[in-house]
């Protein structure tokens, strides 16, 4: 038999149509969507183009993604739900005013997720959508999705400063971290998200290259700092394309910081005592052992500046991603950009980053996915053959020249 790897890929992107969420929202919306679906203008060229029907096709889905050598994927959202502005991932919270109307269309995302997903039955872990307005509403829809057949966890909404709602590491959010642990629900939170508006000038897009990826890490030491994984000990944090090169440099200056201020926290003769107060028993273990026993990363097309990098990471923490449809994404040249990555290495390594790892967090089925593998996977010959000439038509950042380790 040919040794082909497994491949999953946690992070990719999906979403009905925009017409095609009115059936899954309550009946009582029907008529403000119909006139707000009327007068919307979809701000994204990839979603008007003809290549849009990846994000909902499921044929067309499984045969390019089994062309490009995936058998399985975690599905994040994508297209722009009922009464939203743009996507919901770049969103900023919703207002009180504006909560009823966004909440009803995050649910009718979550309702169309959850038939696409059993479309492809064990080849789709989908994510959840949520918002933090509401606690309590949160539980109720994390238990809901779960029961539906939701298996990719929750996407935890981004938090920029100065939002309508509590920063991440307070307390109110105690339930859903509860209920997440519970059900052992992993909480995804994806690059992208978190960043604050920046306003139309050419700059603010420079400026949003360079800062979004800090923006959405920030869950990381919120939760941390916060006491939420010494509450809840079976906690998953999963943070997805968001790079995974600065990991070790941040998680040792998070530890920095956590032993100044527990340490602080008896000695008021210290610089940090008036930030340490009431922080040794409320954060818990050290960041470090928090990243060790509760977090990973969707390294979506991990470049090969980062692999070096991959035992101080955790090699049972990395998760690769294709991050189909998008045009940073590597399909349809993912065999290519698993050759840049991971050519030379073991092959139980590559295994494990490539699929194995996000087949143990997120539950799927790997004797289903073995078998489906063993006629699309690409070979262990293949992957360990290194890549000499980059695709002329690849745009994924997974080709680009250079690239160092970041500082975030």
């Amino acid at each position: 038999m040919t040794d082909r790897y497994t491949v999953v890929s946690a992070d990719c992107h999906a979403g009905a149509d925009l017409l095609d969420y009115r059936p899954y929202l309550e009946s009582r919306h029907h008529e403000a969507f119909d006139a707000w679906a009327a007068s919307y203008v979809n701000p994204y060229e990839d979603l008007l183009a003809d290549t849009a029907d990846r994000n909902w096709n499921s044929e067309r889905r499984l045969r390019e993604l089994e062309a490009d050598g995936i058998v399985a994927e975690v599905v994040f959202p994508n297209t722009v739900p009922p009464f939203f502005p743009k996507a919901s991932l770049m969103a900023q919270p919703p207002t009180a005013a504006e909560y009823e109307q966004r909440w009803a269309g995050l649910q009718a995302h979550n309702r169309w997720l959850a038939d696409f997903c059993a479309a492809a039955p064990g080849r789709r872990a989908g994510v959840a959508q949520i918002l933090l307005n509401d606690v309590d509403a949160a539980v109720a829809e994390i238990r809901r999705t779960r029961e539906a057949g939701l298996t990719g966890g929750i996407l935890l909404p981004g938090v920029p400063p100065g939002s309508t709602v509590p920063e991440l590491y307070s307390e109110a959010y105690d339930p859903i971290w509860a209920v997440c642990a519970e059900l052992d629900v992993p909480v995804n939170h994806h690059g992208g998200s978190a960043s604050p508006p920046l306003g139309d000038e050419p700059a603010a897009r420079a400026v949003f290259m360079v800062e979004t990826t800090w923006f959405s890490h920030r869950a990381l030491w919120h939760l941390v700092f916060g006491g939420a994984f010494r509450r809840n000990p079976g906690l998953k944090l999963v943070l997805t394309e968001q790079g995974s090169g600065w990991i070790p440099g941040v998680l040792d200056m998070l530890d920095y910081y956590h032993g100044r201020l527990v340490s602080a926290a008896t000695k008021a003769a210290t610089a940090e005592s008036k930030f340490g107060a009431g922080l040794a028993e409320a954060m818990g273990k050290g960041p470090s052992t928090v990243w060790r026993d509760n977090c990973f990363v969707g390294a979506s097309f991990m470049r090969p500046h980062e692999v070096p990098l991959r035992d101080r990471i955790g090699l049972d923490k990395i998760m690769w991603g294709s991050d189909y449809p998008h045009d940073e994404g590597t399909t349809p040249y993912s065999r290519e950009g698993l050759r840049i990555a991971y050519a030379g290495l073991p092959r139980e390594e590559v295994a494990a980053m490539v699929g194995g790892n996000a087949a143990r967090v997120y539950g799927f089925d790997l004797r289903l996915l073995d078998s489906l593998a063993a006629v699309h996977g690409p070979t262990a010959e293949e992957i360990a053959e290194p890549l000499k000439e980059v695709p002329a038509g690849a745009t994924s950042p997974a080709f680009a020249p250079g690239g160092s380790v970041r500082v975030w």
